[in-house]
């Protein structure tokens, strides 16, 4: 099955934000808080801290969707990311944070990649396989867009 280029599809911010690295370290592992920042989660809980968490998300169009996510990188205070499931056994997305000490500020560079697992994404280029690259350029800008609003957001909240 063509995969449209889909698998891979990647797009990340980088910010620097008014805060110490370990307070914006607790931001950013404080899954059960994303509902109060992101544009499209609106709640994240621990199924076992530190290893699972599940989520679920609101969009534009109305669709809401539940997954479980498993962290692949932790590595405190600088680095936090996980993968995302569905139904399969493969991830369909990985989501990553990686913090650099600036003194009374930090770095962030958050970023996103798309993977091999079915999602809305895929079935929307599947779906209208002419429009593949204008469907994939959208979504990944409008994820840049919402990890700008949730950062801002939580620097606010954290500050």
């Amino acid at each position: 099955m063509n995969d449209y280029g889909v698998t891979g599809a990647t797009t990340g911010v980088g910010v620097l934000m008014n805060l110490p690295i370990h307070e914006l370290w607790s931001g950013i592992t404080a899954i059960e808080r994303y509902g109060e920042w992101s544009p499209e989660c609106y709640y994240g809980a621990w199924l076992e801290p530190g290893a699972r968490f599940e989520a679920r998300n609101r969009f534009a169009d109305g669709l809401e969707t539940y997954v479980t996510c498993t962290v692949t990188v932790f590595q405190e205070p600088t680095r936090f990311g996980w993968d995302v499931y569905g139904d399969e056994d493969v991830p369909f997305a990985h989501w990553e944070y990686a913090l650099a000490d600036r003194g009374a500020q930090t770095l962030v560079q958050q970023t996103f990649s798309h993977g091999p697992g079915e999602s809305g994404l895929r079935m929307g280029v599947t779906k209208y396989p002419d429009r593949a690259a204008e469907i994939i350029q959208g979504r990944l800008d409008e994820l840049a867009a919402n990890m700008r609003s949730t950062l801002a957001a939580m620097e606010t909240a954290l500050s």
